[in-house]
């Protein structure tokens, strides 16, 4: 088992093209050993988003807190806190911000998603 608190983990800057003003948590992963998931954290600042993208890869999302649109093929859909969003594998998406507050939400993918970079040396 693993416990740990959300406060010690990096928070980091979502760099990926078209990501504006989004963040991230790798809660858990392979780094922990966890096998088959990967449980990420995502803060987008008022007025940001995800980027519009797609992959080969299913997702889950737990809406945490503030106000949101998940953008996708079927069109846009509003997020508050308590909602659960699934996006299937290679479907288009994206999240924005549509609040005054952060628009926070974790999110499951596949652990093969996050494996840990090859020691160098």
């Amino acid at each position: 088992m693993i416990v740990k608190s959300i406060q010690s983990v990096p928070v980091n800057l979502v760099t990926m093209p078209g990501a504006q003003q989004a963040m991230m948590q790798m809660l858990l992963g392979p780094e922990e050993q966890c096998p088959n998931f990967a449980m990420r954290k995502f803060i987008v600042a008022p007025g940001g988003c995800t980027p519009h993208h797609q992959h080969d890869y299913e997702h889950e999302i737990l809406i945490l807190s503030g106000e949101g649109t998940a953008i996708s093929t079927q069109g846009p859909r509003t997020l508050k806190a308590g909602d659960v969003v699934y996006v299937p594998a290679n479907e288009m998406h994206q999240f924005q911000n549509t609040g005054k507050t952060n628009f926070e939400f974790i999110c499951l993918v596949p652990a093969r998603v996050h494996q840990p970079a090859p020691c160098a040396g």
